[in-house]
């Protein structure tokens, strides 16, 4: 269940950051309300994340997930492009997180 809790965590960051944009400095009421649930629920569901994966590989699966997620929707949504060199650091983001994941004893909880 703590891959559940995180993913759905990671997603509802990427849609209150989304919005965040939209809210126009908290201006626009809709997206500034999307904004609040949106983290408000991040944050809960990472909570629950944390009773069974240890903080560091939480915040690092959430960090590259999440900035390669908000990148793309950032593209699709904002048509806000990244060169190659931006789209390497994610890669290299990803690479690293599952590194940990897969052959650190970090991992281990």
């Amino acid at each position: 269940m703590m891959y559940v809790y995180l993913l759905s965590a990671i997603i509802c960051e990427v849609v209150a950051t989304t919005a965040l944009n939209a809210s126009n400095g908290f201006t626009k009421l809709w997206a500034s309300l999307i904004v609040i649930c949106g983290y408000g629920a991040a944050f809960y569901l990472l909570s629950l994340t944390l009773r069974d994966m240890k903080v560091g590989i939480a915040y690092a699966i959430w960090s590259a997930l999440g900035i390669v997620l908000v990148t793309g929707v950032s593209a699709i949504v904002y048509k806000q492009k990244i060169d190659v060199v931006g789209m390497t650091g994610m890669g290299l983001m990803i690479v690293g997180v599952m590194l940990l994941m897969v052959f650190s004893n970090a991992s281990v909880h």
